[in-house]
């Protein structure tokens, strides 16, 4: 099947810049890039930032207990320790 697809000065570029780097065509690197596009919808690995480090959330365990509270005041005393140095 033949298919003409029009692309933008730097799409193109970057298209034939692959092919170069890879040694394929071009139409190559675009099946390659639809394989994989297509690869990456149905396995749904189109996911959110949060989706992708869901499993890192919370697993930390140790370290002071309160190092979210009074992060302001934490803050300024550390400044002040700097500024006397």
């Amino acid at each position: 099947m033949i298919l003409s697809v029009r692309l933008d000065p730097q799409t193109e570029a970057l298209v034939s810049r692959l092919a170069r780097r890879r040694g394929q065509s071009k139409s190559q690197v675009v099946r390659d890039a639809i394989k994989a596009l297509a690869q990456m919808t149905e396995k749904g690995e189109r996911k959110s930032a949060y989706d992708r480090i869901a499993h890192l959330i919370g697993i930390a365990s140790g370290g002071p207990p309160d190092l979210s509270h009074r992060t302001g005041e934490k803050f300024r005393k550390l400044l002040q320790q700097r500024r006397t140095r």
